[in-house]
C-alpha cells in the first residue's frame, strides 16, 4: 500500500503506444487543432482587407510564402518538436509548466505527514541565493502573464473563430449579414453549454468533424492550386523577405500572425494528452492540410483578384456560390470553429487546474471526466466567466479586423514568452551549455519578437482588450501567490509538536517539556479517573485541566507538514475539550482514477497520548471526497488490536461506541497585515499591505475557500477562526 500509493504515487506522463496511441492522436484532432486549423478562414482577409487594393501577384506569393514558414518555424519546429520535451513531469504543458519545471513544488514525505509528535521541528538555514533563485519572482511574474494572455486566448479564440464562419453566410445571402453576431452568439451558448460533458467524450464526438474539415482543406487547396501552379514559388523564402523589402510594410505580419493561432494550445494541452499524440497528428494530418489550403487560397487569389478577395476562404470554395458544395464547407466550417473554440477552452481548463494546484489562483471546484487522464478536468465557474466574458466581446467588437487585432496580440505575447521560459530552462533544467540556449532563443526570439513588435502597434485598435483581462488576471494570480505563500508560512510556523502541547499522565515519561517553547501555555488532560497532575510548576506557566468527552472528532490539515495543526490549538482555546478520538486527517490525491476502500486510509498511533491518531486518506482523482466513518474506524481498531492483542477489547468497544458519529474541524484564517517598517513609506507600505490582504484577498479567499474540492457536507464541519497576523 505505502508503495502503491505512497511517496512514489506522482503523477507521471501518459505512455501509450499504438492503437491507443493512434486512438489518442485522433482525438487530438478534435480538441487541440481546429483553432489553427481554421485560420484558413480570416488569415488572408488579415493580411489584405476586402476594402483594400488587390495584391499583386507577387506581393500573394510573398504572402504565401510567409505563412508557410512561419507555420514551419513555429508550430511545427519549436512547438511539436522542440516544447514538447519541456513538460513537466506530471505531462503538462502550458508558459506555468515552464516555471515548474524551473521551480517545482517541494515534495512531502506522506508518511511524515502523519507524524504529530518529534524533535523534528528544524528549518534549513539560508543559504546564500544563486542567479536562479534570484530570478524567482521575476520569471513567475512573467510566466504568470503568459499563462494570463493564454487564459485571455480563450475568450478570444471562440470570439474570431465563430464570427469568421457564420460570416460566410453572408457571401451567398447578403440580405442576413446583418445577423451574423446573433447567430455567432447563439452557436457559442450551445459551445460553453456542453462543456460539462467532459474533454473526452467532447474529443471522440469532434475528431471525425474536424478530419473530414482538415480533408475539405486538402481537397479544396489541392484543386485551387491548379487555377496557379507557379504558387509552389512560396517554399522559397526569399519571396517571404522580398514582400517586406519591397512593401516596407511591417504591419503585414500581424495578419501572418493570424495563421499561428492556436499554435500555444499545442502546449498547453500537453496534460490533455501527451507529446507523442501531438506530433503524430500534427505531422500526418494538420500541417499537410493546412499549408495546401493556403497555397490553394493563394492560387485563387492571384487568379480572381477583386471577386477573391471579398471573402478569401468562402470565395475559393469549388463551385457555385450557394452550391451544394459551398453549403457543405459552410456547416463544416461552422463546426470547425466550434471546436476550435474548444481547443482554447480546455486549454484554458487544464491551465486554472495548474495554477489551482500550485496555489496561484482562487480553489475552483473542478470536476475530472476521464478516467485514465488526470490532466482532463472541467472547471464550472471558468467555464461561465468564459461564456460570459466572450459573449460580451462578440457583441461590442462588431467589426472582425478589430476582433482579428486584440487576437494577435495575445498569441504574439505568449509565444514571446514560451521561448523565453524554454531558453532558461534548457541551461537550468536539461544543464546544457549557455551557447545552446542561445542558439534555441536568437532564431526562435527574433522571429517571435517580430510578431509581438507588428501586434503591439494593433493595441489601439482593439488589442487593448486582450492586455486588459491579461492584467485583471495577472493581479488576482500575483495577489493569491503572495498572499497563500505569507498564510501558509503562519500555518507551518504554528504547528507544534503534540508532546509539547498536552499530555497524558500514564504513569512515568517525560514531562513534555521543551526551551523551544519556553514561552507556550501547557495543558493538562484529566485521566478516566478524574484524577489530574500538573506537568509543569515553573512559574509564568499556565496549568489548564482538559476533560476528555465520548465524541470523535477529525481534525483536517490544509497544508502538508509534520505536527499539531494550528486548528487544534485553536479548537482547544475556544472549546477547552478534548474529544475521546482525535485523528488529524491528511488528503493524498493519487494518480489513479479510483482508490479500493480498503487501501483509502492509512494509520499512524501516537503513543505518548491516548486517542490520538494520524491518517492519510487516499482518493483518486475521479473519487468524491467522501470519509466514511466506519471505514476509518475498522482501520484504527485494526491497527489497536494489532498493537496489543490482549488489552485491546475494552479500547475498540470505546473506540467504536464515541464514533457512531463524528465532526470535521476545518480552519478559517482571518487574515490581518502585520506592520512592516519600510523607512519613511511605513505608513504608505502598511496601507496598501492591509488593504490588498484583509479587504481583497481576504474577500477571496472566503468566495474561495480552500477546501472547496475536497471537504465533506457543511453540516457536519465545524469551522475554527484563527486570528493569522501575516
Amino acid at each position: 500500500m505505502a508503495s502503491e500509493y505512497g511517496l512514489n504515487a506522482e503523477r507521471a506522463a501518459v505512455q501509450l503506444s499504438g492503437w491507443p496511441l493512434l486512438s489518442l492522436s485522433f482525438q487530438a484532432l478534435g480538441i487541440i487543432y481546429s483553432d489553427i486549423g481554421t485560420s484558413p478562414l480570416y488569415t488572408l482577409n488579415g493580411i489584405w482587407p476586402t476594402n483594400g487594393p488587390v495584391p499583386s501577384e507577387e506581393d500573394v506569393v510573398g504572402g504565401i510564402s510567409a505563412i508557410i514558414w512561419s507555420i514551419t518555424l513555429l508550430p511545427l519546429i519549436k512547438y511539436a518538436f522542440i516544447a514538447m520535451w519541456f513538460g513537466t513531469k506530471e505531462g503538462e504543458g502550458g508558459s506555468f509548466a515552464l516555471y515548474q519545471g524551473l521551480y517545482p513544488k517541494q515534495e512531502v514525505s506522506v508518511d511524515a505527514d502523519r507524524t504529530l509528535t518529534g524533535e523534528s521541528f528544524t528549518r534549513d538555514s539560508a543559504s546564500k541565493r544563486t542567479v536562479k533563485e534570484r530570478a524567482r519572482w521575476p520569471l513567475l511574474f512573467w510566466c504568470l502573464f503568459g499563462t494570463a494572455l493564454t487564459m485571455a486566448d480563450g475568450v478570444f479564440t471562440p470570439a474570431v473563430s465563430v464570427t469568421s464562419a457564420v460570416g460566410g453566410i453572408a457571401v451567398a445571402k447578403e440580405n442576413v449579414a446583418n445577423d451574423i453576431i446573433p447567430i455567432s452568439i447563439a452557436f457559442l451558448l450551445a459551445l460553453f453549454f456542453v462543456q460539462q460533458f467532459g474533454t473526452q467524450r467532447l474529443a471522440f464526438t469532434f475528431a471525425p468533424i474536424s478530419f473530414i474539415w482538415f480533408l475539405i482543406l486538402i481537397g479544396t487547396g489541392i484543386y485551387n492550386i491548379t487555377f496557379f501552379p507557379g504558387i509552389f514559388r512560396a517554399f522559397d523564402p526569399s519571396r517571404a523577405i522580398l514582400l517586406f523589402v519591397r512593401t516596407k510594410d511591417y504591419g503585414l505580419l500581424s495578419g501572418v500572425l493570424l495563421a499561428l493561432t492556436g499554435c500555444e494550445a499545442l502546449f498547453a494541452n500537453l496534460g490533455q494528452f501527451n507529446a507523442k499524440s501531438i506530433r503524430l497528428s500534427f505531422c500526418t494530418v494538420v500541417y499537410p492540410a493546412i499549408v495546401l489550403a493556403y497555397l490553394g487560397q493563394g492560387a485563387r487569389l492571384i487568379h480572381g483578384g477583386a471577386d477573391i478577395l471579398q471573402n478569401v476562404f468562402y470565395t475559393s470554395i469549388p463551385g457555385p456560390r450557394s452550391g451544394p458544395l459551398y453549403w457543405i464547407v459552410f456547416v463544416f466550417g461552422i463546426l470547425a470553429t466550434l471546436i476550435a473554440s474548444q481547443a482554447l477552452i480546455t486549454a484554458t481548463f487544464s491551465l486554472i487546474q495548474q495554477l489551482i494546484n500550485s496555489k496561484a489562483f482562487p480553489p475552483l471546484s473542478m470536476h475530472y471526466t476521464s478516467e485514465t487522464i488526470q490532466g482532463q478536468v472541467y472547471i464550472p465557474a471558468a467555464n461561465w466567466i468564459l461564456m460570459a466574458v466572450t459573449i460580451l466581446v462578440v457583441g461590442v467588437f462588431k467589426n472582425l479586423a478589430n476582433l482579428s487585432n486584440a487576437y494577435g496580440f495575445a498569441v504574439a505575447t505568449v509565444m514571446f514568452s514560451t521561448t523565453w521560459l524554454i531558453a532558461v530552462q534548457i541551461r537550468y533544467i536539461k544543464g546544457l551549455p549557455v551557447i545552446v540556449a542561445f542558439a534555441y532563443f536568437i532564431p526562435f526570439g527574433f522571429f517571435d519578437g517580430l510578431f509581438w513588435g507588428a501586434a503591439l502597434k494593433k493595441v489601439p485598435e482593439g488589442a487593448w482588450v486582450p492586455l486588459m483581462i491579461g492584467c485583471i488576471l495577472l493581479s488576482v494570480m500575483s495577489l493569491w501567490v503572495w498572499s497563500k505563500a505569507l498564510e501558509d508560512e503562519f500555518d507551518g510556523k504554528n504547528r507544534m509538536n503534540l508532546r509539547h502541547f498536552l499530555r497524558q499522565k500514564q504513569g512515568g515519561g517525560d514531562d513534555g517539556s521543551s526551551n523551544d517553547h519556553a514561552d507556550a501555555t501547557f495543558y493538562m488532560l484529566r485521566d478516566g479517573d478524574g484524577h489530574t497532575e500538573a506537568m509543569d510548576e515553573k512559574a509564568g506557566r499556565d496549568i489548564v485541566e482538559i476533560t476528555r468527552i465520548p465524541s470523535c472528532a477529525i481534525f483536517h490539515k490544509i497544508t502538508a507538514g509534520q505536527g499539531v495543526p494550528h486548528t487544534f490549538t485553536g479548537f482547544i482555546r475556544q472549546w477547552p475539550s478534548i474529544p475521546r478520538v482525535v485523528i488529524f486527517l491528511s488528503l493524498h490525491i493519487v494518480p489513479k482514477a479510483r482508490v479500493p476502500v480498503e487501501d483509502r486510509y492509512v494509520v499512524t498511533k501516537v503513543r505518548t497520548v491516548e486517542g490520538f491518531y494520524g491518517v492519510t486518506y487516499y482518493i483518486g482523482f475521479r473519487d468524491d471526497f467522501d470519509v466514511k466513518i466506519n471505514d476509518l474506524v475498522d482501520k484504527i481498531c485494526l491497527m489497536e488490536a494489532q498493537i496489543n492483542p490482549a488489552d485491546s477489547p475494552p479500547i475498540i468497544r470505546e473506540i467504536r461506541t464515541v464514533t457512531r458519529t463524528a465532526v470535521h474541524i476545518a480552519p478559517h484564517y482571518h487574515v490581518v497585515s502585520r506592520k512592516v517598517n519600510a523607512g519613511s513609506l511605513s505608513p504608505i507600505v502598511n496601507y496598501l499591505r492591509a488593504f490588498l490582504l484583509e479587504s481583497i484577498y481576504l474577500r477571496l479567499a472566503t468566495m474561495f475557500p480552500e477546501t472547496a474540492n475536497w471537504l465533506t457536507s457543511a453540516d457536519e464541519i465545524i469551522r475554527v477562526g484563527i486570528n493569522a497576523v501575516i
